[in-house]
């Protein structure tokens, strides 16, 4: 009886109804049944509670959940949900996020929500499929999209921040905090500092962070934090949650790779020994750009094929004023047809006031030139034709960033994705480098050719 009775406990107002249930099985005189045991509609009352149970069990967290989605025992500050695509981290985290709001009658709990953007912050944490509004499946918070904040009934806030504005996290604080994506942060390491000094209410600030692996230092230092319970999740485990076919078709055009195994399994897979570029190299090439720059181009890689995973590789750089090239921006597009892919391209060119387009014409020939064209009649572009593989002409490349030539204005996580995975035999997956190629071919022109002549303008 005593498990029954931490059962009952643990399932808060479904185990309310439940105990009702098991009392009028029993012939006990239930506070819902009481007097009217002996007749029909006594009958007919105890199976619409039993119906009523079984209904809110069928959505009772605790219930549903795997052992890996419930927050660990014990002492700890960090969370980290490690996972594949369709693991069930997000879920875990807005019903780990919603369990803490809800709970009492009144509330003053205060809760961070960062995301990638405010974008994935309110598609993805708030209002997606396993989003705290539609999880919530009593006790609903109200969502307040121009505060940016959730409110729940009890008076408990969750606010909803970006991870592109680390300083917006200066002046508020919070008893707890979700984190998504963190992986992907573009500025994750200051941002996470600036949520820690926000962390200071209660007397257990804690936080989860839900994220797909990648070997990116914000990660590592969480994995080296004495404060920092781990658990790993994978997409095979949570098959019963997904399209039928899903797992088939991924497993097959990824199992064994090293993207399978990082989005797919969830493991946290490190740089390739062979890759041309280091990923901890890379994060000491970001700066703050806050100078003129006198020449710049954009690099196209026109994708090979059409369908939803095909990209156009569009990487914007240009030099300063000691003739080191800055990488200003990663433009590509994904499963775009021919007319929105070179509109993509023209717009990077009129974004950055851009000297010239380096497009590749290996694929397309000359329609790339005639598509471009169709765009912008004027748009000064120069089509050049790869003799070489791609790695040997991304090799002097990799030589300019050891040499100190070449830096980063923002961090590029896909971008970034393909250089430190790129070796002799190509990528990983097998799949074309496309944004690599783009980025090759915009330095190429910058620093290993030196054509054009400079203008000078202020980003």
């Amino acid at each position: 009886m005593q498990n029954l009775h931490d059962t009952v406990s643990a399932l808060g107002d479904e185990g309310s109804l439940l105990a009702q249930a098991i009392s009028a099985r029993q012939g006990h005189n239930s506070p819902v049944l009481a007097g009217q045991a002996d007749g029909n509609n006594g009958v007919d009352m105890m199976q619409g509670l039993e119906l009523a149970v079984l209904q809110r069990l069928a959505r009772n967290w605790a219930l549903l959940r795997h052992p890996l989605q419930a927050p660990p025992e014990g002492a700890w500050r960090n969370w980290l949900l490690m996972g594949g695509r369709g693991s069930g981290k997000t879920r875990a985290g807005a019903e780990w996020v919603h369990e803490i709001a809800s709970a009492g009658e009144k509330s003053a709990v205060r809760i961070a929500l960062v995301g990638e953007t405010l974008g994935d912050a309110r598609e993805v944490m708030v209002d997606g499929l396993s989003g705290i509004a539609r999880i919530a499946r009593h006790k609903r918070p109200e969502v307040e999209i121009s505060r940016r904040r959730l409110v729940w009934p009890n008076g408990a806030v969750a606010q909803m921040f970006s991870a592109e504005d680390p300083e917006s996290l200066r002046g508020p604080q919070f008893h707890y905090a979700w984190c998504d994506e963190i992986a992907k942060w573009k500025h994750a390491e200051e941002t996470f500092d600036m949520l820690q000094f926000s962390l200071r209410l209660g007397d257990d600030p804690r936080q989860v962070i839900t994220t797909t692996p990648r070997p990116v230092p914000i990660l590592k230092r969480l994995l080296a934090d004495p404060g920092t319970r781990l658990t790993r999740l994978s997409t095979f485990g949570n098959a019963g949650n997904l399209a039928p076919g899903f797992i088939e078709a991924l497993q097959a055009r990824y199992g064994g790779t090293r993207l399978g195994r990082q989005e797919l399994n969830g493991e946290l897979i490190e740089d390739r020994e062979d890759a041309l570029w280091r990923r901890d190299r890379l994060e000491q090439l970001t700066v703050r750009l806050s100078e003129p720059l006198h020449r710049i181009v954009v690099g196209v890689d026109p994708p090979s094929g059409a369908g939803a995973q095909s990209v156009c590789g569009i990487v914007v750089a240009g030099l300063d004023r000691l003739g080191r090239a800055v990488v200003l921006a990663d433009c590509s597009v994904t499963g775009e047809s021919p007319a929105s892919w070179a509109t993509a391209v023209v717009r990077a060119f009129r974004r950055f006031e851009a000297d010239r387009v380096v497009a590749e014409v290996n694929q397309g020939g000359e329609m790339v030139g005639a598509l471009l064209k169709s765009v912008d009649a004027n748009l000064p572009v120069r089509m050049v034709r790869a003799t070489r593989g791609k790695f040997l002409r991304a090799e002097p490349v990799a030589a300019l960033y050891e040499q100190g030539r070449v830096f980063h204005a923002a961090r590029f996580t896909d971008l970034e994705d393909q250089m430190c995975d790129f070796g002799p035999e190509g990528l990983s997956s097998g799949r074309s480098p496309d944004r690599l190629d783009a980025l090759v071919w915009a330095l190429t022109a910058l620093l290993l050719e030196g054509a054009g002549e400079p203008r000078i303008r202020t980003l």
